[in-house]
């Protein structure tokens, strides 16, 4: 399946359901299928084809996600840029990815400019917000090209995102995700929209992300309305939930943090959302706790963990699993199982391995192992790292240490990097700083392990302390 169906076959049936909103823009499902498909056309007459790659560099907007579907109309391979990259990672991606058509917003135009002799590969520039010298610009695309464009005909293998991973201690890697990779997440996660109101959801993770593409492919296909943010902003957030009568929305950790520390939190009226979905990173415990008890009582938290390499969420912590009322008995094991990832999607096998790759038993601490119909094609032209983390029968080696309970939850407690030995035992840093977090004059804690003649290594915490504590 053609990851554009995920627009032209609602479109099709309900062309006057509003769909999407960003800022002054409001477009329904319609008018957005009849910009995609022009900008497709024009994107063909300049040349792109099936497997070509075509890029963005560019905050949130409705012209980010148009980008994406007329790429896709195609069958070429989209590129969605972190735009925090510094110059010397964006100038290895676009060249690494062998960019053909590079879409560019206003605030990177100079920095494009200043690359631009780096890039062989790419053939048209393509301004989003403004008439550029020697630029193609992207309202002008829309507004000559053609609507009567199908759909291609796409091999579930191909590529639909070269989605490249943040690099830390080395370049980013290019995570190839295919069709059917999408089509598998995306129709196995939501019911197709039907045309009846399904909800509104605020997107304000960065598309260049995948939990960013994903929310945003998810909901279109539900057929709930997007609000889409620039960027993360608390005021924007809290407003467009009360505006809009937003019932969906992701954010990670830090995000929901900001929000609930906002001094106007309460003035919003925030009793439209019925789902929170949280994820990215590990979520503090004494955060998601605050939010719980801060948001209104009609607020399901999901917890959602996944990886770009696997498209996306891989174990869900549903919203029963939030409640802390009922019995002490049942407020005890909510309170414990808010520290874990939940339970396993039904596609997606999960099992926890010793340094021997042997299966341990529950509650034994071990690297997490995944296998699911959606994990990544590979990393492009990394071979070795391919074959590093995806074995030959498929399992994913996620690198992250944790356990399954006699109940099945699964909980992480770190990277297999980042675990530290002393004296030849194994301690979780997460584990520390879930104690470090619960004090009261905490407000984040960071553990690693430093050299030790006597114990091979030892604890060093970082704390960063809230406003008047000492």
């Amino acid at each position: 399946m053609n990851t554009a169906n995920f627009l032209s076959i609602p479109s099709t049936m309900f062309p006057d359901q509003e769909i999407l909103v960003f800022e002054g823009t409001r477009l329904t499902y319609g008018q957005e299928l009849e910009r995609v498909r022009r900008l497709a056309s024009m994107l063909r007459d300049l040349g792109i084809k099936p497997g070509d790659r075509v890029a963005m560099l560019q905050t949130n907007s409705h012209q980010f996600i148009e980008a994406y579907y007329a790429t896709a109309t195609l069958g070429a391979t989209f590129v969605p840029l972190n735009y925090r990259a510094k110059p010397p990672e964006l100038e290895y991606m676009i060249t690494a990815a062998t960019v053909k058509a590079l879409f560019v917003g206003d605030r990177y135009l100079e920095l494009v400019h200043q690359l631009q002799p780096q890039f062989p590969s790419v053939q048209h520039y393509i301004a989003l917000e403004s008439h550029q010298p020697d630029l193609l610009y992207y309202e002008d695309l829309v507004a000559t090209g053609s609507a009567e464009l199908e759909d291609a005909e796409v091999d579930e293998s191909d590529v639909s995102i070269l989605m490249y991973t943040s690099g830390t201690t080395s370049l980013p890697k290019g995570v190839m995700l295919t069709y059917g990779d999408f089509t598998n997440y995306v129709v196995g996660t939501v019911e197709m929209a039907d045309g009846s109101p399904r909800g509104t959801s605020l997107l304000c993770a960065p598309l260049y992300h995948i939990a960013g593409t994903a929310n945003m492919m998810t909901a279109l296909w539900a057929g709930r309305k997007i609000v889409v943010l620039r960027q993360f902003d608390c005021k924007e957030w809290l407003a467009a939930v009360q505006q809009e009568k937003v019932t969906h929305a992701f954010m990670v950790p830090t995000m929901l943090k900001q929000v609930i520390d906002h001094p106007e939190f309460t003035q919003f009226d925030l009793s439209s959302l019925e789902n929170l979905s949280y994820g990215g990173a590990p979520m503090p415990f004494p955060v998601i706790r605050r939010a719980i008890e801060l948001f209104p009582r009609t607020v399901g938290f999901v917890n959602a963990f996944g990886q770009t390499e696997t498209t996306s969420t891989l174990t869900v912590l549903g919203p029963a699993d939030h409640r802390l009322n009922g019995t002490s008995e049942e407020v005890e094991r909510n309170l414990k199982r808010l520290t874990s990832v939940g339970k396993p999607l039904p596609d997606v096998e999960v099992r926890v391995l010793d340094e021997d790759n042997k299966d341990l038993l529950a509650n034994a601490i071990g690297e997490v192992v995944i296998r699911t119909p959606r994990v990544m094609k590979g990393y492009a032209g990394q071979e070795s790292a391919t074959a590093a983390l995806l074995d030959a029968d498929g399992w994913l080696h996620t690198r992250d240490m944790g356990y399954i309970d006699e109940d099945g939850y699964i909980y992480l407690v770190g990277r297999k990097d980042d675990i530290i030995i002393r004296g030849g035992e194994n301690i979780a840093p997460a584990e520390i700083e879930a104690v470090l977090h619960a004090h009261p004059a905490i407000d984040e804690a960071a553990v690693i392990g430093v050299p030790d003649v006597d114990w091979g290594q030892k604890i060093a915490a970082f704390v960063a302390l809230r406003p008047g504590k000492t």
